[in-house]
């Protein structure tokens, strides 16, 4: 994947824009797992969710290689939109988000804040893609994919900072979207040759990488699930290469566990998180216990829920 030494260079490049976050070990939480279990607070980055890291490193190196380029266009449900709109708006480049027909109301007006052009087209991720490609096409803007290399070593830098501070860590529970986290967790733990497992979660409503996973190829299915940053309906076949080759298994959460997942972070450790980032709380909790008596850590990839999702999720 990446050598520790280009893994170093993008995480000073990141580190140059965006401060590292913590990985705490919660009381709370290892007594309920019956282990230590630490949590990386990605949910404390300046955007609130880890993605903006793959905004900084992808943005720079797009610079460098075209330095004429006016913008960028890219279909996102809110946090890879921030991250190109954050990025963009430091570099002085255009941002064009496709961010579909509905959305998270908190991280739209993050995005039009940031400076972002939104897009209210496309009901799926596909339909969003395939529409930002067309207007980037029309409009001079290059357009950012939702997974690539660039992103990936970007947002390996939260991997890296994980593993420096608990290099001792049995298992590490990281959400599935498209899969840069995944893959940035598992670029790092290799380059440092660790022998750290690693479970990849996705919801059960939205587990196309899940049946994947079994089939051992890409299989595409459609899904809603109130972790709309899970909600993929057919895997990036590079990043399915990389998962396959990285990760200990995959596991699937409903939408119950989820909830469940948002109250515990909020009651046990006083921190806000959207539908993706309690899915790795929430697979941990399920496999307690397979996890009993280990040091384990689970990623809280973002707190940007809107009150709608934490009102649902109080009520449980």
């Amino acid at each position: 994947m990446f050598s520790l030494a280009e893994l170093e260079a993008a995480s000073d490049e990141v580190h140059a824009v965006i401060p590292p976050t913590a990985q705490h070990r919660w009381a709370l939480l290892s007594e309920r797992v019956g282990g230590d279990v630490f949590v990386k607070h990605e949910n404390h980055t300046p955007l609130g969710a880890f993605k903006c890291r793959g905004g900084v490193t992808y943005l720079n190196r797009l610079k460098q290689r075209e330095p004429n380029t006016p913008g960028v266009v890219s279909a996102s449900s809110g946090n890879h939109g921030q991250s190109l709109a954050y990025s963009a708006k430091r570099l002085g480049m255009r941002a064009m988000i496709v961010i579909g027909e509905t959305s998270n109301p908190e991280k739209r007006a993050s995005m039009a804040a940031l400076g972002a052009e939104l897009v209210d087209q496309g009901a799926t991720t596909e339909e969003k893609i395939a529409l930002a490609q067309k207007l980037g096409s029309n409009a001079g803007l290059h357009f950012v994919p939702p997974w690539h290399p660039d992103l990936v070593i970007g947002v390996a830098s939260y991997a890296l900072e994980l593993f420096k501070g608990v290099p001792d860590l049995d298992t590490v529970y990281v959400p599935i979207g498209l899969g840069s986290g995944a893959c940035g967790v598992i670029a790092a733990r290799d380059a440092l040759g660790l022998k750290t497992r690693i479970v990849g979660v996705v919801s059960a409503n939205a587990n196309a990488y899940e049946l994947s996973w079994n089939a051992d190829k890409v299989i595409d299915k459609p899904g809603r699930t109130v972790a709309e940053g899970l909600e993929i309906a057919s895997p990036h076949p590079e990043a399915f290469k990389w998962l396959k080759r990285g990760l200990e298994r995959i596991v699937s959460v409903s939408e119950d566990e989820i909830l469940e997942g948002i109250r515990i972070l909020l009651k046990d450790t006083h921190n806000l998180a959207e539908g993706a980032g309690s899915a790795a709380l929430a697979a941990l909790l399920k496999e307690k216990d397979r996890q009993r008596g280990k040091r384990v850590a689970v990623v809280l990839s973002g707190g940007n829920a809107d009150a709608a999702l934490i009102g649902r999720a109080l009520q449980g």
